[in-house]
């Protein structure tokens, strides 16, 4: 076992692993603190790190296995001691370490008396058993034990179909699952507006993993899930650009501005301010920043200088459009308000 001195800094966030054990093949344990937070913060961490540690990382495990001799899965076979159900669960339990993609055939093919156990099986090069020990069947007569078993790499519980194939397969629920359980908690320490908190990460593992390669790898994971929020904005600017190009008919400010100066009633456009417009608030927003404060300043732009400023989109520009058309508008309501 191994233990550090928990230190706090109260200048940069800084994580250390505190605590770490080997309890046997399939069961490791690590602790870990991450500090200092702000109030609040450790719950929203350790939540979301317990989700990606048991759901995010990815596990082997035999999701298949197949015997001429078996006719259904609650039969029993004579010369051994288990049940073909129990088999079935035994090779559920077996801890596999692979960096494999898609599936891969194993088998195990054994004569009896004896007993067989995770060491009997064949695998591919690219798979390991962390216990060879791991019980699976006991043959009290000399008989051939057969099975063909199908590995995959997936993550979470894997339920598979209940039904059996044609071919006398046995589909297994399999745990692909390296994390067996996380737990986080809390110290808060501190007062008034300078309390900070200390989040405590307790992780076991099956082995296939440490608690600390696991936790490199879930805090990967949950940056992947996050990363396409960061690029939201410039992928939506790119796309709706194309639109602008595609959909927008080919008029400009420039058009509309002239079709308002040909109308009967002439619009003191200086004196029309944007705030009279029926905007939007963000529409409204992003011209103020824009230095655009009434309709003139507004008319001296083209579609694609609109398109140019910040947060700006192909419906804001549509929605000024709309607006731009109620020529009636113009001439009479926003008259009507100058005096």
């Amino acid at each position: 076992m191994v233990r550090e001195k928990v230190r706090i800094s109260t200048r940069t966030l800084q994580w250390k692993c505190v605590e770490s054990r080997v309890d046997s093949k399939r069961l490791y344990y690590g602790r870990f603190i991450l500090s200092p937070l702000m109030k609040g913060q450790a719950d929203t961490i350790g939540i979301a790190m317990r989700r990606a540690l048991l759901g995010e990382i990815e596990g082997t495990c035999i999701t298949r296995a197949k015997s001429e001799k078996i006719p259904h899965e609650f039969s029993t076979i004579g010369g051994i001691q288990e049940s073909v159900h129990e088999i079935l669960m035994n090779l559920k339990e077996i801890v596999l370490k692979s960096n494999l993609y898609g599936t891969r055939d194993a088998s195990i093919c054994v004569k009896g008396p004896g007993y067989v156990t995770a060491q009997d099986i064949i695998l591919p090069p690219s798979v390991e058993i962390l216990d060879n020990t791991q019980h699976i069947a006991s043959l009290r007569e000399p008989i051939d034990l057969c099975i063909e078993l199908q590995i995959e790499r997936n993550r979470g519980y894997c339920i598979k179909p209940t039904q059996n194939l044609q071919d006398g397969s046995y589909s297994i629920d399999a745990v692909c699952m390296p994390v067996r359980n996380v737990n986080h908690s809390v110290y808060s320490y501190g007062n008034g507006n300078e309390k900070q908190e200390i989040l405590f990460l307790e992780i076991w593992t099956n082995g296939s993993l440490t608690p600390k390669e696991a936790l490199h790898e879930a805090s990967r994971n949950l940056i992947d899930l996050f990363l396409p929020f960061l690029h939201v904005e410039e992928e939506n600017l790119h796309f709706e650009k194309n639109q602008h190009k595609i959909t927008l008919p080919l008029f400009t400010f420039h058009d509309k501005l002239v079709k308002l100066r040909k109308n009967k009633k002439e619009i003191p456009l200086k004196s029309i301010f944007i705030d009279q417009l029926e905007l939007t608030p963000k529409i409204y927003n992003c011209l103020k920043r824009s230095n655009i404060h009434t309709l003139s300043d507004l008319l001296k732009n083209s579609q694609e200088d609109l398109m140019k400023i910040e947060h700006f989109r192909m419906e804001d520009v549509k929605h000024i459009l709309s607006i731009l058309e109620m020529e009636k508008h113009f001439a009479i309501d926003l008259l009507k308000n100058q005096f």
